[in-house]
């Protein structure tokens, strides 16, 4: 019989510090999100990272054995119907929190893309366009008996959609160049103006990246597909895969009427949030952000703002009121 082997892991640092995460990435697994009425469910390819905290007195979190547990978390939890991948992410951190005796604090996030099913605006063509969704949960060890099997749950819901944004500031240089222009001709005023008025102008457009995302409680529910939605109509324009003439030309017709900077895509969004989720909690955490890959520049722009939904909700309030 062979003897047991030393568990260095379990021995004592030499140097006795806490470790905030420990664990794994980029593991690859396939989820399948069940949808209400459907037959089949979503297959979702996706990347996770797993986590737990170290405490001082532990060299090592025994990667093999720590790998092994995880991915029969991961196949339990898959083997049963997935509604919403941040449940998903709440399951399996709160069942590493119970294998893992020594962690007060576990992470788990996941990234999968997804495609949208979308018909273009003119010629109705069929078409998906891709998106990024992500989730995450932390579980915390709680001696509090207010919470379900001593944990408290936070977990985190977004997405990442791809737009278009054009850019206010060029448009009206050129809309000054297109009204000196006219009055050299000889064009009155008013006709000036009502070609000004029906016509937008050229610009230089950004391919825009839009992201979502909103941190709750473990019992409060944030429908994915309204994070979608919200992102998908807080840029200039919407991008389609597959697109006739009519359909570019009223798609580049609709980004330069809504012009846009990435400021402005934050503060739509923000106001989309608030007046879309009326029944979340005033502590829900959201994260807004949006990135423009410029396309007369070298460098992207970007706009943020993270703030919890109650102060949001003043601060849009307040605004209306002046």
């Amino acid at each position: 019989m062979a003897p047991d082997l030393p568990d260095v892991q379990a021995c004592s640092p030499d140097i006795k510090i806490n470790l905030t995460r420990v664990g794994v990435k980029n593991v690859k697994k396939l989820v399948e999100v069940a949808r209400a009425g459907a037959k089949r469910p979503v297959v979702l390819i996706s990347d996770f990272h797993i986590f737990v905290n170290l405490p001082w007195d532990i060299k090592g979190a025994n990667m093999s054995r720590n790998l092994e547990a995880i991915y029969e978390v991961l196949e339990e939890a898959l083997s049963m119907p997935t509604y919403d991948i941040e449940e998903l992410c709440s399951e399996v951190a709160k069942r590493l929190l119970l294998r893992h005796s020594y962690a007060t604090t576990a992470e788990v996030g996941m990234r999968s893309e997804y495609m949208l099913k979308r018909r273009t605006p003119v010629m109705r063509i069929s078409c998906q366009e891709p998106a990024t969704i992500f989730a995450e949960a932390r579980a915390y060890r709680t001696p509090s008996e207010d919470q379900k099997n001593g944990m408290r749950i936070k977990k985190v819901i977004g997405a990442e959609i791809v737009g278009m944004t054009t850019c206010p500031c060029a448009q009206e240089l050129m809309r000054e160049r297109a009204l000196e222009e006219l009055t050299k001709m000889g064009i009155s005023k008013g006709e000036i103006d009502t070609f000004l008025d029906s016509t937008p102008l050229a610009t230089h457009n950004q391919r825009g990246k839009g992201i979502i995302s909103i941190e709750v409680e473990d019992d409060v529910k944030v429908p994915l597909d309204k994070i979608v939605g919200i992102i998908e109509n807080s840029m200039s324009a919407k991008t389609y895969e597959i697109m006739k003439r009519p359909d570019e030309a009223k798609i580049v017709e609709m980004a330069h009427r809504k012009p846009m900077f990435v400021e402005d895509c934050v503060r739509e969004m923000a106001k989309r949030v608030v007046e879309t989720f009326k029944d979340l909690p005033d502590d829900s955490i959201v994260t807004i952000t949006q990135i423009s890959e410029e396309s007369i520049h070298q460098h992207d722009a970007l706009a943020e703002r993270v703030a919890s939904l109650g102060e949001l909700r003043r601060e849009l309030e307040e605004g209306t009121a002046i």
